[in-house]
């Protein structure tokens, strides 16, 4: 039983490191990431399971995206598409991360472009 109880907290501790890393995502889950600029929108919904999805619109017309994300241990999201990335994009496409709070508004670098991010609450 002794046994048991140890292999369990160990387990535990394991899963709980693994998972404080994801804290800088955690008000992300749930809500919206718009991101703005070049004549484009980039709505953006990050999952805990390390999933996202994306619907970006640029003069009338808009693509969805889809794939999995990770953090690289360096400060840095990493995004990876599941089949064709946006026009531009690198696959992965690696940014430099944050933790937000909903209603936060910043400014980002992505492909050599100036962006406009907002975390607006619930699935838009």
């Amino acid at each position: 039983m002794r046994t048991l109880l140890i292999t369990a907290s160990i387990a535990a501790l394991c899963v709980t490191g693994a998972l404080a890393g994801d804290e800088v995502m955690a008000s992300m889950f749930g809500n919206t990431v718009v991101s703005t600029g070049g004549m484009s929108e980039v709505d953006t919904h990050y999952r805990a399971d390390h999933s996202f999805d994306m619907v970006g619109s640029r003069m009338g017309m808009s693509k969805n995206f889809k794939g999995t994300w990770a953090l690289d241990g360096k400060g840095n999201l990493c995004r990876t598409f599941d089949g064709a990335a946006p026009p531009n994009t690198t696959n992965p496409l690696c940014t430099p991360i944050a933790a937000h709070k909903l209603g936060d508004t910043w400014t980002m670098d992505a492909n050599g472009e100036t962006r406009t991010v907002t975390l607006k609450p619930g699935i838009q």
